[in-house]
């Protein structure tokens, strides 16, 4: 069963400390052996009072004293057995529940933007808490009951045979039977479960959704509607939770009859037994015992079976992720690329999303280091695509990049990436301080680098402007800034950086006019030396380009420097002309 596959997994995940899980196994095992010895000393002392009839008492006293001491004996090794089990399992569970927040958070952030780009990140916040939370709980009831249960149940129960197989059988057919109709409702409800839990991931996709564009929905007036809807997919929420409690509230029902009806059970067969000389006094009463032990325990179990059926999906959810594989593999032999100088090729490169179309095809061009390169074309020709290929957003369909003659495939993703800045075009920050958000690429950068960075890309003067200056808070995403503003904080972030090769994706898209000429000055600075890819659609700021790339539908279709380009009157020569005739237009502006 899936059940029993998923509960098999997160156990597995107490890999990690295996030698301490061992010792509360072995601890559990003890205080399962405890826990049934006490209904064994009870029915002895019961037998032992029984009878005394005709004997010496100092006789039954030493009897009753012997076994009492035995029995506190048994309770004291409980007690301590209760307490390590207890306090580790908590250590334990907090630490792995930690280890398993750090492994997943680490994971999902290693995935591909094709994995992000199909699975909302409010869906993956929702996994990660509700996963973590499940396996937390799993943990710790697995070392304080449900280990010490089966031990009882599998292993203790069946010896209770030797002691009188008649009662031992009785209560041996009622456990099967009540386990047989929890699997019947187990393997009922499942499919509805697993659709109730789709919902609440639904409902968490859609709050986040709508906390992610709350200027969307108040400009457009959506609140009302919003609300509706969210209220609506609750309502279908119900709809299929309702069915699935109305079983388990049959196993509730089913756990409390079990209790009853065993406990009269052993008492007329005891009874009964007892009368033919089958049994005594002291077996009847362990054996009321023994089913008090086993009714507790089974009730526990099938509290926790529940606990877990409700949280299967999530956990299914959870390890799904998990196994979701980057389609951007470092390999094991990987090298760390070091003293890039900045030499780029790219020879017969394809890329496609889907494996059906290629959005790149035959890509070929080299690039020496510290030249200039722009790339132009329409929208959708596949400009910024090409460069996600030489950072290993993707990874391409076939042929081959280099950096320094080294194929990007053979060296570490960190190495590479640590050699490469990118602005892109639209400039996202964390919801952290300005002067975190400018150490993303140099985490050890000093408040002299950072400003220095920041004059140069015209953004010191407006950070200081800020309430608290470099420490101010620039809201989720960075909406509390413009977006000139928050462009010029990513131009400042790659000038700190300060990487051999350089890609600018519209960098200086969101600025005005004057503030442009400045940064652009600060860009030519920049790119002195460097190896520099410029996506443009600005086509006046690329006349220093050493070679121009002009891409459409995925193509190459021209290629040279801006003069031979315009020179030639090819796509390049149209599409300069034209942007210069709409820059001249009354009203219409300079960028597109």
């Amino acid at each position: 069963m899936k059940f029993l596959r998923i509960y098999g997994r997160v156990l597995g995940l107490l890999r990690p400390e295996k030698n301490l899980a061992i010792v509360l196994a072995v601890a559990d095992v003890a205080l399962a052996s405890l826990q049934f010895l006490e209904p064994v000393l009870f029915g002895r002392v019961v037998d032992t009072l029984s009878n005394a009839s005709g004997k010496p008492p100092d006789e039954i006293w030493t009897a009753s004293f012997q076994l009492l001491a035995i029995w506190g004996v048994v309770g004291i090794g409980g007690i301590v057995a209760n307490i390590f089990v207890a306090l580790h399992s908590d250590r334990m569970a907090h630490r792995r529940r930690l280890a398993a927040l750090s492994t997943y958070f680490e994971h999902v952030l290693s995935l591909p933007l094709s994995f992000h780009g199909a699975t909302h990140s409010g869906r993956l916040l929702k996994v990660m808490l509700e996963g973590a939370d499940n396996l937390f709980g799993i943990w710790l009831s697995f070392f304080r009951e449900h280990l010490s249960t089966f031990v009882i149940l599998v292993v203790l129960l069946p010896m209770t045979l030797l002691m009188n197989w008649r009662l031992s059988l009785l209560i041996i057919v009622l456990m099967v039977i009540f386990s047989a109709l929890s699997v019947l409702v187990i393997s009922r409800t499942e499919k509805a479960q697993s659709s109730v839990q789709e919902f609440h991931s639904e409902l968490a996709e859609r709050a986040g959704d709508a906390l992610g564009n709350i200027n969307l929905i108040q400009s457009f007036v959506r609140l009302a509607l919003e609300v509706q809807q969210l209220g609506d997919l609750t309502q279908r929420v119900l709809r299929a939770q309702f069915p699935v409690l109305t079983w388990w509230a049959v196993v509730t029902v089913l756990t409390r009859a079990s209790s009853t009806l065993t406990v009269i059970s052993i008492f007329l067969l005891g009874t009964w037994l007892f009368l033919q000389g089958l049994t005594t006094v002291g077996e009847i009463v362990a054996f009321m015992g023994f089913a008090t032990l086993l009714i507790g325990r089974l009730e526990q179990a099938m509290g926790f079976a529940g606990k877990l059926f409700f949280q299967m999906h999530s956990l299914e959810e959870f390890f799904g992720v998990l196994d979701s594989r980057s389609s951007v593999i470092e390999r094991p032999d990987a090298i760390e690329l070091t003293d890039v100088r900045g030499d780029i090729t790219f020879k017969d490169v394809a890329l496609s999303y889907d494996g059906m179309r290629d959005t790149l095809a035959d890509l070929t061009f080299d690039v020496k280091a510290g030249q200039m390169v722009a790339i132009v074309g329409p929208t959708g020709a596949g400009k910024s695509s090409a460069m996600g290929l030489l950072h290993r957003l993707w990874d391409p369909r076939k042929g081959i990049i280099t950096v320094d003659g080294h194929d990007i495939r053979d060296v570490t993703l960190t190495s590479l990436r640590r050699n490469i800045g990118v602005v892109f075009q639209e400039s996202t920050l964390f919801y952290r301080s300005i002067a975190t958000n400018l150490r993303v690429g140099k985490p050890d950068a000093t408040d002299e680098e950072l400003i220095a960075a920041a004059k140069l890309a015209q953004a010191h003067d407006f950070i200081m402007a800020q309430p608290q200056g470099y420490a101010t808070l620039v809201g989720e995403r960075g909406r509390s800034l413009s977006g000139g503003e928050r462009q010029r904080i990513a131009i400042a972030r790659a000038l700190l950086k300060n990487p051999p090769i350089l890609i600018l994706d519209e960098a200086t898209s969101a600025l005005d006019t004057v503030t442009e000429a400045k940064v652009q000055a600060a860009l030519d600075a920049l790119m002195e030396g460097r190896t520099t890819f410029v996506i443009a659609h600005r086509l006046s700021t690329i006349r220093r380009a050493d070679l121009v790339l002009v891409m459409e539908d995925g193509r190459i279709v021209e290629r040279g420097a801006y003069q031979e380009l315009m020179a030639h009157g090819g796509e390049f020569a149209e599409l300069v002309q034209a942007q210069s005739l709409s820059s001249d237009r009354p009203g219409v502006p300079t960028t597109t």
